[in-house]
């Protein structure tokens, strides 16, 4: 969920770090996930959820973002979404690697990550 984690694999990053888990839609710009925001929505993440149910709950929502923005733009409302994404304290993600995908599977099997809903 940008702007706090931009790059690749954010579901894992997200978990890694503890950030909160989420999607979002964005215009391009010359950098890696840095332009204008339009919509950005946290996913609901129970304990039980595997990386795998993560990143697909990711794409589902980012669909969905998708859909909800372009039907704001047929309707003139892109004006009064569209806002500067500011700082995050993170760098930009690349892939993560087994090293990081080991430590994310036993956060979540021990059910560790800092931001369930239950």
């Amino acid at each position: 969920m940008l702007p706090d984690c931009r790059g690749s694999a954010s579901p894992a990053w997200s978990v890694y770090h503890d950030i909160p888990i989420g999607s979002s839609t964005h215009f391009c710009d010359n950098g890696i996930d840095t332009g204008e925001l339009l919509l950005r929505r946290e996913v609901a993440v129970t304990r039980g959820m595997t990386y795998e149910d993560l990143c697909y709950e990711t794409l589902v929502l980012a669909g969905a973002l998708m859909k909800e923005a372009l039907v704001a733009y047929s309707t003139g409302r892109w004006d009064e979404m569209r806002h500067p994404q500011g700082e995050s304290e993170h760098p930009t993600f690349r892939n993560a690697g087994p090293d990081i995908l080991e430590v994310v599977n036993h956060k979540l099997a021990e059910q560790t990550y800092a931001h369930y809903i239950d």
